[in-house]
C-alpha cells in the first residue's frame, strides 16, 4: 500500500467519521470504494459474488479504522472471498494513518488458515506484495494439487428448491448419480425448502451468492441447478458469477452425449443439444452485436448472433431430414418383422431399473451392463426364444427420467418409435428404491404422453433378491412379478406370463427348468 493512498484513506476517514475502504487489484488500481459506518464496514455485493477459478481472488481490501484493527468479519471476508490481502489502517485523532495490521490465507487447511502481522506504521511496512502473493500462489497449487491427486478433475455444487425434506433426499440422491454418471465430483449440495423456486436466481439472491462462496470454500468451478432453468433464469444466474453453471437437462445432455456410440444416436444427441442452446444464444458478447459488413454485407445486415441462430436453424433442420431417414429405415425393419409374424416385446421403465440386465438373462446376450444413469441410449433387439419352437423379439430402450424436456423426447422419436408397434411392454421397476412408487409413475406419464399407454403391459418388480422374500412378494401381490435378472428368481413365471399375453398359452410346465438354464 502506497503512503499517499494511506493519507488519502485516513484524512477523508477523519473528515467524514466513517470508515472508508479500498479494493485494490494486483496492478496496484482501486477497482471499488465504498464507505461504512463509525465501526463497521460492509464489502459491496459485487465483491462477495464475482468469483473466478483462480485460488486467490487478485484483490486486496484496505480499510480504515478508529480503534482496534483486523475483525471477524474481516476474516470472513478473507477467507470466504480469498483475498490476497484483508489490512486495517488506524485513523489518530489528527487524521493521519497510524498503526496497521493485515492478514493473508495460508496454503494448508489449519485450524487458523490465515496468517496476520501488525507494524505501528506504513513507513515501516517491509513487505514484497508480489512476491508473497506468487509464492502463496504457488504453494496453494501445490497443496491442492496433492490433496485432490486422484479426485476426479471436474468438481461441483448441487443447488436445488424442494418442498420439503423427503422430496429433497431422493432428487438428490438422483442428480448425484447423474453427475457421478457423467464424471463430475460432488463437493457439497445447497439446498432451499420453498414451495416454488426463484422466479430470476432459482434459489434466491442471497442464496446464490452462499452457494457461489461454498464453492470457492470447497475449490469447485461448477454449479449444477437441479431444476431446468429458463433462458432468462440462466442470464441471470451466469451475470453474478464466473463460474460455470448448468441445469438437469444439461448434465443428461451430457451423459448422453458421452454414450451416443451409433451414428443415430449421436444425430439425436446433437439435434437436443441444438435445440436446448438456440433460445440460448445471447449478444453478451460484444463481438456477437456487430453487424457484417463488406461486398455482400451492405444494408442492414445481420448481428453475428442472428448468424449463429440461423446457423443453428438450419443444422437443426438438416439433423431432423438424417433422423427422418433413419426412422424410415427402422419402419422398414419393423415391417419386415412384421411380415415374419414374430411378436414384439418393448422393456420400458425408469433410469438404472436394471433392463438390460433383464435383456441379458432372458436372451444369453451381453448388452453392456452398468449401473450407471442412460448406461443405454441406443435400442438393442434380441430374438427370445420359448419352449415349443416359439420366438418374440424383446427391445431394450432407454430409460425414462422425471421432468423429461418436451425437446429432448421428441429429438430421440426415432428411438421411442420402437416402442410403438410393440405388442407387450414389461415396466421393469427397481424393487429396492424407496422410490419406486413415484418413479413408476413418471414412466407412465411419459408413456401416456407418447400416446402408448393402450399397449398391453406386465409389471416387473426386478432386484427381488436383495430384499427379503415374503416382503418381496408382498409388494409384487396382484401389481406384477418380483424378478430377480441377476439370480434368475422369478424369470420361469414371467416367461409364462408373456407367452400368456402374447398367445394365450402358458410357456413352461411346473417342472421346466428354464430359469436356471438361462
Amino acid at each position: 500500500m502506497g503512503i499517499e493512498l494511506a493519507r488519502h484513506l485516513a484524512w477523508i476517514a477523519h473528515e467524514v467519521g466513517r470508515e472508508i475502504g479500498v479494493l485494490v487489484n494486483r496492478s496496484g488500481h482501486i477497482e471499488y470504494t465504498f464507505v461504512g459506518e463509525p465501526q463497521r464496514i460492509y464489502l459491496p455485493d459485487i465483491g462477495r459474488q464475482r468469483v473466478g477459478q483462480g485460488h486467490l481472488r487478485g484483490l486486496r481490501h484496505i480499510h480504515t479504522v478508529f480503534a482496534g484493527g483486523l475483525n471477524d468479519d474481516d476474516f470472513a471476508d478473507l477467507t470466504k472471498l480469498r483475498l490476497d490481502l484483508v489490512c486495517t489502517l488506524k485513523v489518530n485523532e489528527t487524521g493521519e494513518p497510524g498503526e496497521l495490521e493485515y492478514a493473508h490465507l495460508l496454503p494448508s487447511n489449519a485450524d487458523i488458515p490465515y496468517h496476520k502481522a501488525k507494524t505501528r506504521s506504513i513507513h515501516e511496512l517491509d513487505i514484497d506484495f508480489k512476491q508473497l502473493i506468487a509464492s502463496l500462489e504457488e504453494e496453494i497449487s501445490r497443496v491442492r494439487g496433492h490433496q485432490q491427486k486422484g479426485k476426479d478433475k471436474i468438481r461441483a455444487v448441487i443447488v436445488g428448491v424442494y418442498a420439503d425434506r423427503n422430496t429433497a433426499d431422493w432428487r438428490l440422491t438422483e442428480i448425484r448419480e447423474l453427475a457421478n454418471t457423467a464424471g463430475v465430483h460432488i463437493e457439497d449440495t445447497v439446498i432451499q425448502l420453498r414451495r416454488q423456486v426463484d422466479a430470476k436466481y432459482i434459489v434466491g439472491k442471497g442464496k446464490l451468492e452462499e452457494v457461489v462462496l461454498r464453492c470457492l470454500d470447497v475449490d469447485a468451478g461448477l454449479i449444477i441447478v437441479d431444476h431446468n432453468m429458463t433462458p432468462a433464469q440462466a442470464r441471470a444466474i451466469a451475470s453474478t458469477t464466473e463460474l460455470k453453471v448448468i441445469d438437469r437437462t444439461q448434465l443428461i445432455l451430457d451423459i448422453f452425449a458421452q454414450h451416443a456410440k451409433s451414428r443415430d444416436g449421436k444425430l439425436q444427441v446433437e439435434l437436443a443439444q441444438l435445440k436446448y442452446n438456440l433460445p440460448r444464444l445471447t449478444d453478451l458478447d460484444a463481438g456477437l452485436s456487430r453487424l457484417t459488413g463488406g461486398i455482400g454485407g451492405r444494408g442492414p445486415g445481420e448481428t453475428k448472433l442472428e448468424i449463429n441462430r440461423r446457423r443453428a436453424r438450419e443444422r437443426i433442420n438438416r439433423l431432423e431430414r438424417e433422423i427422418n431417414k433413419i426412422s424410415r429405415t427402422r419402419s422398414l425393419r419393423r415391417s419386415l418383422r412384421i411380415r415374419s409374424a414374430l411378436p414384439t416385446v418393448s422393456i420400458v421403465g425408469y433410469t438404472n431399473a436394471g433392463k438390460s440386465t433383464l435383456l441379458n438373462r432372458l436372451t444369453r446376450s451381453d448388452v453392456l451392463v452398468a449401473n450407471q444413469l442412460f448406461a443405454t441410449l441406443d435400442p438393442t433387439s434380441r430374438r427370445l426364444r420359448f419352449p415349443a419352437e416359439r420366438e418374440a423379439i424383446i427391445t431394450d430402450t432407454v430409460g425414462f427420467i422425471r421432468d423429461l424436456p418436451a425437446d429432448l423426447l421428441r429429438a430421440f422419436r426415432a428411438t421411442l418409435e420402437e416402442l410403438e408397434n410393440a405388442d407387450l411392454l414389461l415396466h421393469v421397476i427397481d424393487i429396492t428404491d424407496p422410490m419406486h412408487e413415484t418413479k413408476s409413475a413418471v414412466v407412465l406419464e411419459v408413456l401416456h404422453d407418447l400416446q402408448l399407454d393402450g399397449i398391453t403391459r406386465i409389471t416387473v418388480y426386478n432386484k427381488a433378491d436383495l430384499l427379503p422374500h415374503r416382503e418381496a412378494m408382498l409388494i409384487a401381490t396382484n401389481r406384477g412379478i418380483a424378478v430377480s435378472a441377476i439370480t434368475g428368481f422369478g424369470l420361469d413365471t414371467l416367461i409364462n406370463k408373456v407367452a400368456h399375453r402374447l398367445w394365450q398359452t402358458w410357456a413352461l410346465s411346473e417342472n421346466d427348468a428354464w430359469a436356471q438354464e438361462a
